[in-house]
């Protein structure tokens, strides 16, 4: 068994991590833990989620942040459920080359993901002072980067908006059936635990109705264009549910492009794939909330060669927890869908 534990673990994503790894054969949840500050140290998971009361039942234990190179060296895997600054500030105690033995990191903030330091510090508040772990973390979109990701120590789980847009426009953009004289542009809706669990006013249930936010200026934007190759404008907004992401792109195709070759690129990429499913209409959030599944469907418009897009998933599932999954499926030399589909 893979000795496992998860930093961050009282947060909605934390807890859905602590499910996984607990329903998981090969992992073994040792431990959770939560910053030393927080409320919810010293508590149960279970009291925390009532859903996994008397099933999960592990201590939230305070994170002792001058022991992390020790903390490092009892697990074989760690989850960093955790705000993008604690990452970044802790990451270079829990990968240093003094440790006896070297864990493996899924980080799950966005700490890892952009690889140019100037644009980072415009996008996330702060400099990137961690060079040679920001070259060598793998960012861990699971259905793309599989080989990458089996070899890495470090691995930047991608955001949740990238990872619903991305799964939708990969596949046209390594077959060159994007006009590259038209940004694709992403209309994406999520809710409200995608603000985390923090309460805020501007992300209360009483308050939210459905608005755009952080236009032209989302720090996912340039995530988003970093790996998909390709500028794109994306439009994040705010919704009056719980859970799930619901984008919709449209896409302007190369010239005389068909759908037969559209319906191809997307096979090609995913016909082998449990966790990406290809719907006979347009797929609702309700469709995937609570599963690892990335739902897709598409409209071409031969007239004009516009394409439509609608790539549907659980935030806080495959735009999170479950795509960690994926990355620490194929890590340690599993199926990706393992403990995730029968």
């Amino acid at each position: 068994m893979i000795k496992t534990c998860i930093i961050g673990a009282s947060g909605y994503t934390g807890a859905e991590l602590a499910a996984l790894v607990h329903g998981h054969d090969q992992f073994e949840l040792a431990a959770l833990f939560v910053s030393a500050n927080s409320a919810d140290a010293g508590k149960s998971l279970g009291d925390i989620h009532p859903q996994f009361f008397n099933r999960i039942d592990l201590p939230l234990q305070p994170i002792d942040e001058a022991n992390l190179c020790a903390l490092a060296e009892s697990f074989d895997l760690m989850f960093l459920a955790t705000p993008h600054e604690a990452s970044h500030k802790w990451m270079k105690q829990l990968c240093s080359e003094k440790n006896a033995k070297k864990t493996v990191i899924m980080d799950l903030s966005g700490a890892f993901r952009i690889k140019d330091k100037n644009k980072f510090a415009e996008y996330y508040g702060f400099e990137h002072h961690a060079d040679k772990l920001l070259a060598a973390a793998v960012y861990g979109l699971a259905d793309w980067h599989q080989e990458q990701i089996k070899n890495a120590d470090l691995i930047a789980i991608p955001g949740c908006y990238p990872t619903a847009s991305l799964t939708a426009l990969k596949p046209l953009q390594q077959n060159a059936l994007i006009d590259t004289a038209h940004f694709p542009i992403i209309n994406a809706v999520s809710g409200v635990t995608g603000a985390g669990r923090k309460a805020a006013l501007n992300s209360s249930f009483a308050e939210v109705s459905l608005q755009a936010y952080s236009v032209l200026g989302h720090r996912h934007q340039p995530e988003i264009i970093d790996y998909l190759g390709t500028d794109v404008i994306f439009t994040p907004h705010l919704g009056n549910f719980k859970r799930g992401i619901l984008a919709t792109i449209t896409v302007k195709t190369s010239a005389n492009v068909t759908e037969r070759q559209i319906t191809e690129a997307y096979q090609q990429a995913y016909q082998d794939n449990p966790i990406v499913r290809f719907r006979n209409s347009w797929p609702k959030i309700d469709d995937v909330v609570g599963t690892p599944y990335c739902d897709l469907f598409w409209k071409l418009d031969s007239k004009t060669g516009y394409l439509v897009v609608t790539s549907a998933i659980d935030n806080l599932l495959k735009g999170a927890a479950s795509q960690a999954i994926q990355c620490a499926n194929l890590r340690f030399g599993f199926e990706s869908h393992a403990g995730l589909v029968n």
